[in-house]
């Protein structure tokens, strides 16, 4: 199995959209703020639009997609003129639609929606991604194809548009991670490096998080110099070695720990740690509680 698809898996995702929203004119739309294991995301399919957040503002267009995997409190304001428009929410059976209370034609074509992730290490992949996370798709006839299906499903809000929409809410989040260096237009992603060889380290430290993973090996899996692999890692992921295979042994760490009837000190041998004390201190520096407490909480 590809990294991102182990990643996803692992994690429990599930997609939830839940409106569409067809915006004329000057139009602000307030979303709320989702929980601790949910991700909040929208999906530009036409037009322009701004989204604040925590006192930054993100000009979007139509192919870019947001994750903001801390959800806070945001909104969305169009790009139209005039002055602010009333919007008039229609509930539906699959999938709700937010349309301008009035009879100009939209200006932005935007669905909107969340993640789940039912696992515990779902909560540490959403830790380890850039806030927000903005990639532009441009035009990409997958993309194309799917948002045709959506607009569809939308439309249609018949038997089955939930279930469809998840899943191709599913795959948009797997699209958004694979998706190339250059188009992560605020900050480098880890799980989307074009780089075959630093690729290459990733699948080898998924697939055994639990291995010894000195610099040196790893190096060795790149087929680079341990200096020169430093440099292309850092570069391609955002991230430290170190830092990265930390975040995959707590991932599946966390998950062993909510999930399974091993002891604390089986699940740090485990994941690679040579004492129970190590890992508990670097899964408390981590989480901000030690493995006891994380698998009482979890339960």
């Amino acid at each position: 199995m590809d990294a991102i698809s182990h990643l996803l898996q692992q994690a429990q995702v599930r997609a939830v959209l839940d409106k569409r929203c067809l915006l004329a004119g000057a139009t602000v739309m307030e979303v709320k703020a989702y929980g601790g294991t949910e991700a909040a995301f929208h999906f530009l399919l036409d037009g322009e639009c701004t989204l604040e957040a925590g006192g930054e503002r993100i000009a979007l267009v139509a192919g870019d997609a947001v994750l903001l995997p801390s959800s806070p409190p945001h909104r969305i304001r169009t790009t139209g003129t005039g002055t602010p428009q009333v919007s008039i929410e229609t509930r539906g059976a699959g999938i709700d639609l937010i349309r301008t209370d009035n009879d100009d034609a939209a200006v932005i074509d935007l669905f909107c929606g969340h993640y789940s992730f039912g696992s515990a290490s779902g909560s540490l992949l959403l830790r380890s991604l850039p806030d927000p996370l903005v990639v532009s798709f441009g035009a990409d006839d997958a993309v194309d194809s799917m948002t045709a299906v959506m607009r569809q499903e939308a439309l249609a809000d018949g038997p089955g548009t939930t279930a469809i929409l998840s899943s191709i809410g599913t795959a948009l989040l797997a699209m958004v991670l694979r998706r190339s260096p250059r188009d992560v237009t605020r900050a480098a992603l880890w799980t989307a490096v074009d780089n075959p060889r630093i690729a290459a380290v990733i699948d080898a430290v998924l697939r055994e998080p639990g291995a010894s993973w000195p610099v040196e090996k790893l190096a060795g899996i790149a087929s680079m110099s341990r200096a020169t692999f430093l440099r292309h890692f850092v570069r391609q992921t955002g991230t430290t070695v170190g830092a990265f295979v930390t975040t995959v042994r707590l991932m599946t760490a966390a998950d062993l720990l909510t999930d399974g009837d091993l002891t604390v000190a089986s699940i740090a041998a485990r994941v690679g740690y040579r004492s129970e004390s190590a890992f508990t201190q670097v899964f408390s520096q981590a989480l901000g509680t030690t493995p006891g407490r994380f698998r009482r909480d979890g339960r």
